[in-house]
This record gives structure tokens, C-alpha cells and sequence, in this order.
């Protein structure tokens, strides 16, 4: 199978790898549609890497014992390896699982728990089924462009009551633009770069405000009211960003956060927390359970499609994850056999 590595400083390109073989309940996916996520800041970084991507969708071709799929099943693949069997797995909230397992030790080969592949291999019940309505390249967006935002708002039951902050308006952000416009919330958006600003205005931000401007909360109370945003979502990581959701909500508000940041964000427990009555969220992807509401979106959104801004063939990686490094794009797609 061809496989994307980065090898060399902000170079790309595909490579041959033996392709994996399905093991016990784990399945073998040939590989249609490869959601583009965060793989292109370790290509900036000019960081080599031999396993990239952790989304994918595509069809079961091998099955090494009856199970939660078979071969044929279209399917959107999960991200990580869960165990499967832990509260927190039962439960859907696989994403938080402790007991990890390790695809090499499992399978003996690493190949194949990259999605930047040809093939992937899954354990079968991260594996749910496409239906046959919906096409590859739509059912990508099940994954890291509607699946964050959809675990975070659906934690904050954000509703057609509600104005929304979205800070960062990246394909995450954009997602959440999409998901949030579907509940029927007004939708705020902080994001300075021209492109994604006009594309959060494109997908049903009502408002976006530039996040360098030192009177963006006084603009945003303004714009409520005088009352503050009833939930806020950061999607940037930043810790600027993550201060305004605290600083742009209303009292007794919601703050979720998606986007991933390492920095550290100094918040006041008694004037952030206490007195203005928080809630706040870490909220990484969504509950499996979540799924048939990620497809209702999917289908019905009139603006789902405009999340995808440019589908390229999986030959032109390195063009692709240089237009992710430019930022002037939404959701980026690669077609695997192409």
C-alpha cells in the first residue's frame, strides 16, 4: 500500500509499506477518504514523521472473525485505540479511555494505525456504519470538522435560545460555526485571518470580530446587550482565546474547551468562577452515542458541504498539507486511490 510520511524539512511524499492484516475483532479498512487534521503543524515545524492522521473513512475489506462489522460495510474510523471495555468505553466516551492498546504489540506492525494509508486497521466497534445516502467525502466530516464541536455544544445544550462565541474559526471552529447555526443559536465568531472570517460569515456567523482588537469583549457585551454570550467555545488553543470565552460570557455561562493549548491560562477562581458562576468544559471529541446526530446534520445543514474547501489526490500530499500550513482553507480531504 502508499502510505504519507513527511521526510524531510516541510517535504512530503508517499512511500510503500506492507499493508495490515486483520487480527481477532480487528478489522481492515480500505482507506476512500482522508480527513486532513492537525498533521500540518509538525510539516511547518519542518518535524519528520513516518505515521501520520488519525481520521479516515472508507470500506471493511478483511475480518478475521464475525463482529460488529463485515466485509462491505462502508465506515467512518474513530480516532485512537480504546480498550473497548472500560467504563468510559461502554459509556461511547471511548476518547478519555486510560487502558489505550497498542496497534504494534497487538497486530505486530505498526502500519496501518496511521491514516495517511491506503488501509487502516480498527477495532470493529469504532467502526460505525456510513448509510448509503450519505456520500465519502460528506461522511469525512463526522470526524474532527462537526466531532468536537458537536461533543462541546451538546455538553452545554446550546440551543436555539442561545448566542454562541467560537473563538478561532480553523476547520474545528468552522465545524462548530456549522453545528452550533444547526441548533438554530446565534453564532459570534473571534478570528482574525480574512479567509476563515469570511467563511465563518459564509457558513452563518451572524458576527465576527477580530480577536486583536483591545476592546473585543467591550464589542461583544455590546452586541448582547450588555450581557455577555451565554456559551463560549475555543477551538483556537490559544490562551488569549481561552480568556476571552471566560471574559465574553454572561454570568452563569458556558465555556467549552476544544482547542489543544499547553501554555497555561491564569483564571480567577473567585471573580471568573465563583462569582460570575462558570461552567466550563474540556471537551476533546463526542460521545459515540452522538453519531446519528452528527449525521442529521450531515444530511439536513445546507451548509455542511461548504465545510469541505478543497479535495485534492492523496499524489499531491504535499501540495495539500501546504495549503493546510497557509491556513486559507476549511476542511481538506485526500482521495486515497488517486
Amino acid at each position: 500500500m502508499k502510505k504519507a510520511v513527511i521526510s524531510g524539512i516541510r517535504q512530503a511524499e508517499l512511500i510503500e509499506a506492507p499493508a495490515p492484516r486483520a487480527v481477532e475483532d480487528w478489522a481492515v479498512v480500505k482507506v476512500e477518504i482522508i480527513p486532513m487534521c492537525t498533521e500540518y503543524k509538525a510539516f511547518a515545524a519542518g518535524q519528520k514523521s513516518q505515521f501520520l492522521g488519525h481520521e479516515a473513512v472508507g470500506e471493511v475489506v478483511e475480518v478475521a472473525q464475525p463482529g460488529q462489522v463485515k466485509v462491505g460495510d462502508r465506515v467512518v474510523v474513530m480516532p485512537l485505540y480504546p480498550c473497548g471495555r472500560c467504563e468510559l468505553c461502554v459509556a461511547g466516551d471511548y476518547i478519555h479511555c486510560e487502558h489505550g492498546i497498542d496497534p504494534a504489540a497487538f497486530t505486530g506492525s505498526s502500519e496501518g494505525s496511521a491514516t495517511y494509508s491506503q488501509y487502516v486497521i480498527k477495532p470493529g466497534w469504532l467502526l460505525p456504519a456510513i448509510p448509503d445516502d450519505i456520500s465519502y467525502e460528506m461522511a469525512g466530516l463526522a470526524l474532527c470538522a462537526l466531532g468536537p464541536s458537536m461533543g462541546a455544544l451538546e455538553r452545554m445544550h446550546v440551543s436555539a435560545f442561545d448566542i454562541v462565541l467560537i473563538t478561532g474559526a480553523g476547520p474545528v471552529g468552522l465545524g462548530g460555526v456549522v453545528n452550533a447555526s444547526f441548533r438554530g443559536a446565534r453564532v459570534f465568531v473571534a478570528e482574525g485571518l480574512p479567509w476563515r472570517a469570511a467563511k465563518a460569515r459564509e457558513l452563518g456567523a451572524e458576527q465576527v470580530f477580530d480577536p486583536r482588537d483591545p476592546a473585543i469583549v467591550e464589542a461583544i457585551r455590546a452586541a448582547t446587550g450588555g450581557r455577555g454570550v451565554d456559551a463560549a467555545l475555543d477551538c483556537s488553543g490559544t490562551v488569549a482565546a481561552e480568556r476571552l470565552c471566560i471574559d465574553a460570557v454572561r454570568r452563569r455561562g458556558q465555556v467549552a474547551y476544544v482547542g489543544e493549548c499547553g501554555d497555561e491560562l491564569s483564571i480567577r477562581v473567585s471573580p471568573d468562577m465563583i462569582r460570575k458562576g462558570l461552567t466550563v468544559y474540556g471537551s476533546w471529541h463526542y460521545n459515540l452515542q452522538l453519531y446519528p446526530k452528527v449525521l442529521k446534520v450531515i444530511r439536513e445543514s445546507p451548509v455542511a458541504a461548504k465545510l469541505i474547501s478543497h479535495v485534492l489526490p492523496f499524489s499531491q500530499v504535499q501540495q495539500a498539507l501546504e495549503i493546510c500550513a497557509g491556513h486559507d482553507c476549511a476542511k481538506v480531504l485526500l482521495r486515497a486511490w488517486e
